[in-house]
């Protein structure tokens, strides 16, 4: 997979979700609770849908997400939960997630996990019904789903792994079939089990590849800040060459608050680097200035032809008038950077 030249350098985009306008809901960290109900709320989802991307479209972003508007459940079950031998109704106790042990109770593996109809489709075209820029969106990864779910069918991982793989390629093929120009696979289980990525995350993340040509993306997100300390602990020195030997095509990594060397994106060779420069977090909007600074890093290391800007993470968790602020300045630094170019 070589620098994909249908963009720009410097694309600026974004992860994917957005601050909900406060008519639509109400954002407790990551956590929604929407005014609406029944047919009003359909009608609101597409409404707060148009809202987002016009602000997109006005803030100078290239890539468009359609902000998650319409996800009433999390990014994980918004799709793995219309899916056979899923059970997101009767909880079950898991001992291990994210990495750490817990007692938690999440959606069930019951059966085989079977995909029988799409679950972003309809986002999809929702999307591009109200935009003519190109568009992203976003799926769960199968590692992310396993960690994200108490499974009381499968004998071993790597077997779901390779069921939800099937049932993620799919979507996949249907996003791509009806003109999604960005494809995005939210992995951050991988940052977190660099022993599962080699066993079978990298053979399962070829497996949702399989028939997709549009450029497609492998988030490896560390979460929102705030979280437990553990959560920033893994880093991308041994993640990456493990995931070069798959057929992606870029990878999303985080920068903006994180205090790794750029040097290390190296390690990825000519594939996009969705380069996290912006913190997603409560804190104040950088400067254009400093997030010019982060670019020029990472430009000592890899081609701008195939270097995207976005933030670390979503903005959900933030203000509009902040993602706003932190998307603004990003855009400015871009436009600096590509004007030297």
């Amino acid at each position: 997979m070589g620098i994909q030249t249908a963009f720009r350098p410097l694309t600026t985009t974004s992860v994917g979700s957005f601050p909900r306008p406060a008519w639509f809901a109400q954002t407790e960290r990551n956590k929604l609770t929407f005014q609406l109900s029944g047919a009003a709320l359909e009608d609101a989802k597409r409404d707060a849908t148009i809202v987002v991307l016009r602000e997109q479209e006005l803030l100078g972003l290239d890539v468009l997400t359609d902000g998650e508007m319409p996800r009433t459940t999390n990014f994980i079950f918004h799709v793995a939960g219309k899916w056979e031998g899923v059970d997101t109704q009767t909880l079950g106790h898991k001992a291990t997630y994210r990495n750490r042990p817990v007692d938690r109770l999440l959606p069930r593996v019951t059966g085989p996990v079977r995909r029988t109809t799409p679950s972003t489709l309809d986002d999809l075209k929702l999307a591009k019904t109200y935009t003519n820029k190109p568009v992203k969106i976003a799926v769960p990864g199968p590692m992310t789903v396993i960690d994200s779910s108490a499974n009381v069918f499968y004998k071993n991982e790597d077997e779901e792994a390779m069921d939800i793989a099937t049932a993620i390629n799919g979507e996949l093929r249907d996003l791509q079939a009806a003109g999604c120009e960005v494809l995005q696979i939210d992995e951050p289980a991988m940052t977190r089990y660099h022993d599962k990525v080699k066993a079978y995350g990298a053979a399962a993340l070829d497996r949702c590849l399989e028939g997709i040509h549009v450029p497609t993306i492998v988030h490896l997100c560390y979460g929102y800040p705030g979280g437990v300390s553990l959560q920033h602990n893994y880093e991308y020195v041994d993640l990456l060459p493990e995931l070069m030997k798959t057929r992606i095509g870029g990878f999303t990594v985080e920068f903006g608050r994180s205090p790794f060397d750029p040097a290390v994106l190296k390690a990825c060779g000519d594939r996009i680097v969705m380069f996290g420069c912006v913190d997603p977090g409560n804190s104040p909007a950088a400067s254009a200035d400093s997030i010019e600074r982060k670019i020029s890093q990472v430009l000592e290391h890899l081609d701008p032809k195939q270097v995207w800007l976005a933030p670390d993470c979503g903005l959900m968790t933030i203000s509009r008038e902040l993602a706003h602020a932190k998307l603004s300045a990003m855009v400015e630094a871009g436009d600096r950077v590509r004007a030297r170019l």
